[in-house]
Order: C-alpha cells, then structure tokens, then sequence
C-alpha cells in the first residue's frame, strides 16, 4: 500500500501508477446480496443452473457490483493520512470491458489522474483499473472523483 502523509504529497504523485491492492474473490453470496439491494436479480446472475448454460458458463457479478468495490479493493492501493474525510462527488468515464465470473479473483490499480484545489478541500480524480486474475482485459475501468477534506 502506498501511504501518503497529507494531499500535498498526494498532489505530487500525479499522474503516476499508485500501485495495486490485493486479491479478492467474488461469491455467489455477494452477488445475492447486491441482487436483493438493487432489485436486480436477472438470471445471469443469481440463478446458477440456468447461467451455467448460458453465455458465460457461470454466474456473473453485476458490473455495478464490480463498480462498487472499488472503495473496498481500493484500501489496499493508497492511503491519505492527515484528512478529516473524503466524500465521493461522481464518476467520470466508467467501462466494463470484460464479465466476472463468480469465484474469480479481482484486484484494484489505481492512477492519480487529477487533483485541483477547492473551497472545502482537494477534488482528487482516480483511474481505477479492476483487473480478473489470469486475464487479460479488466473488468472495469472507472475514474471515481472525491473531494478530500484536511
């Protein structure tokens, strides 16, 4: 994880690679759990028997599930010491190139993208890659803005 002692230090890293956290593997339990909070519980995702005969062979997790992990894989990559909170203010592009099988390992790599000073703090842009061990193409691909606040 790469530690960062105030946004002065953060600001100095832009444009870099922020490195990577660690492995986490998605569960069928997850992908229920997220079905049951957004209503969305189409087959491919929480009805195995039926997925296994579908297009992916397997279930899949919602890519909007993928999407929001990123606050969760993402502890792993960088922190930011000296703020009183960080509060998400959007996204910007968002792409989700490939499916995740339920049972796969994702990770998170993030890029310090942008940060420009505001009245209440830093709006800091992060390109988050999600990337699906032993895979070439990543899951998502999302710049995630937030506005840290000292």
């Amino acid at each position: 994880m790469r530690v960062f002692a105030n946004l002065d230090e953060l600001a100095a890293a832009k444009g870099e690679h922020l490195g990577h956290g660690e492995w986490h593997t998605v569960t069928q339990e997850q992908v229920d759990l997220f079905a049951d909070a957004t209503g969305d519980h189409q087959w491919i995702h929480v009805d195995a028997e039926k997925a296994a005969q579908g297009p992916f062979g397997a279930t899949i997790a919602h890519g909007y599930l993928t999407l929001s992990l990123i606050p969760f894989l993402g502890k792993d990559v960088l922190r930011v010491d000296g703020l009183t909170m960080g509060i998400n203010y959007g996204l910007g592009k968002v792409r989700f190139p490939s499916v995740v099988p339920v049972g796969s390992r994702i990770r998170a790599g993030a890029e310090l993208v942008d940060l420009t000073d505001r009245a209440q703090g830093r709006q800091v842009t992060f390109r988050w890659t999600i990337e699906i061990e032993g895979t070439d193409k990543p899951a998502c691909v999302a710049e995630t803005i937030v506005v840290y606040v000292p």
